[in-house]
C-alpha cells in the first residue's frame, strides 16, 4: 500500500518535529546571548547542584557538539556541550540543570526513569528488527510478519511515551533547583521556561510520530486480516 489515510497525519507530525527542532535551536541561541545573574557557567551550576544533593561522585564532563548534552546512566555522568559547559547564559544554566535533574532522578529511583532503563535493552533489539519485519510483511503481503513487527515496534513506541514524563520531570526539577539555590532570579524564569519547553516539544513530536505510525500499522494489519477472511 503506497498511501494510507494516516500518512496525512504522519506528514503533519513530521512537520511539527522539524518545527520543534528549529524552535529549540532558535530558543537556545536567543537565551544563550542573555547572561544569567549568577554569572556561573553551566558546568559550575551542574557541579553545585550535584554536590548540594549529595551526588559528589557524579562527574560533569565536556562533550563535543552543540545541544549534545545528556546524562549517561551507565557511567552516572553528566555530559555538557561546549556552549553549556562554558556558557554563563540562561540557556546554559537551564540545560545544565535539566541534565542534573536526570542524575537526581537516578539517585531517587524515579519510577519512569527506572522503567525506561529496564526497557532499553528490549527496545534496542526490537527497534532494529521491527522495520525489516514490517517491510517484509508489506511486500510479501504476510500479515503474520506485520503483526510480529507491530509487537516489536510497540515496544519502541512505549519507550518514547515513557520518556515524556522523564523529560518533563527533569525540567520541572531544573526550574525549582535553579530558583531555590539562587542560580536564577524570578525575572529569568521566562527564559528558562522557553529553553526547556522548546526542548520538551521535540520529544512530544517524536512520540506523536511513533504513535501515529503504530496506529497505521495496526489498521493495515486488521485490514489485511479482514481481506483474508
Amino acid at each position: 500500500m503506497l498511501f494510507h489515510p494516516m500518512d496525512i497525519l504522519i506528514f503533519l507530525a513530521f512537520g511539527l518535529s522539524l518545527w520543534a527542532q528549529f524552535k529549540v535551536k532558535g530558543t537556545f541561541n536567543k537565551w544563550a546571548e542573555v547572561d544569567a545573574n549568577s554569572s556561573l557557567t553551566g558546568a559550575e551550576v551542574a557541579r553545585k547542584i550535584l554536590d548540594s544533593n549529595g551526588l559528589y561522585h557524579v562527574p560533569v564532563e565536556l562533550v563535543p557538539g552543540t545541544l549534545t548534552d545528556h546524562y549517561d546512566p551507565l557511567s552516572r555522568t553528566v555530559r555538557l556541550s561546549e556552549p553549556v559547559y562554558y556558557g554563563r547564559s540562561i540557556a546554559a544554566v537551564s540545560v545544565a540543570a535539566h541534565e542534573v535533574g536526570h542524575a537526581i532522578q537516578h539517585q531517587q529511583s524515579y519510577g519512569a526513569l527506572v522503567l525506561r532503563h529496564r526497557m532499553f535493552p528490549v527496545v534496542n533489539f526490537s527497534s532494529g528488527i521491527a522495520p525489516f519485519l514490517l517491510l517484509g510483511g508489506f511486500f510479501l503481503q504476510q500479515t503474520s510478519l506485520i503483526g510480529l513487527g507491530i509487537i516489536l515496534f510497540s515496544a519502541a513506541v512505549a519507550f518514547q511515551l515513557v520518556t515524556l514524563p522523564v523529560e518533563f520531570n527533569a525540567s520541572s526539577r531544573a526550574k525549582k533547583l535553579l530558583l531555590a539555590e539562587g542560580f536564577i532570579h524570578n525575572d529569568e524564569v521566562r527564559g528558562v521556561n522557553g529553553v526547556l519547553n522548546a526542548a520538551a516539544l521535540t520529544y512530544v513530536a517524536a512520540a506523536l510520530i511513533s504513535v501515529l505510525e503504530l496506529i497505521k500499522f495496526v489498521m493495515i494489519f486488521f485490514q489485511g486480516n479482514s481481506e483474508e477472511e
